[in-house]
């Protein structure tokens, strides 16, 4: 329906393990503490936004800095001129239950920095897959596809264990 948008993870999908392992889920408030439940797909971890960043979200490429205004930083160079602006009030009114949590903002924004600034040439694995995506497909066109292939395998491979 808005095919121009998409629905991006704030703390990625493919970490879940590391989402309950660290007990992340303690930052989501809008769900009830359901045995079982890993919260992961809360609002509260999400963000709508414009298609073409949504990658570069998950990449590290960007992200909101929740304690210097929820001012946008850009880690690349920005023809979209989205660094230096704010996050939409909408996005993060502490009086909507469904506002994004201000504890993963700022996860996510710690990734960021880290990733840009340990140097050239470390890839980050990390991608949100749609529902109906061929991520075999898609990784087998991506650079560094094998690499995050063997990542995949071994995911899928750990739920197994």
């Amino acid at each position: 329906m808005w095919p121009a948008f998409h629905a991006a993870h704030v703390f990625p999908l493919e970490c879940e393990n590391l989402w309950c392992e660290f007990n992340y889920g303690r930052w989501v408030t809008n769900m009830d503490d359901a045995v079982g439940i890993s919260k992961i797909n809360s609002t509260q971890n999400g963000l709508l936004m414009d298609a073409s960043l949504h990658n570069l979200f998950d990449q590290y490429l960007f992200s909101i800095n929740p304690d210097d205004g929820y001012k946008i930083i850009s880690f690349f160079p920005d023809d979209m001129t989205i660094d230096g602006r704010i996050l939409d009030p909408v996005c993060r009114d502490p009086t909507d239950p469904n506002h994004v949590s201000d504890e993963l903002l700022r996860w996510h924004f710690r990734q960021s920095v880290l990733a840009n600034m340990r140097g050239a040439g470390e890839p980050v694995f990390e991608s949100d897959f749609p529902p109906g995506t061929d991520k075999m497909a898609t990784l087998r066109e991506e650079l560094y596809g094998k690499e995050k292939f063997e990542m995949e395998i071994e995911s899928r491979l750990r739920s197994v264990g």
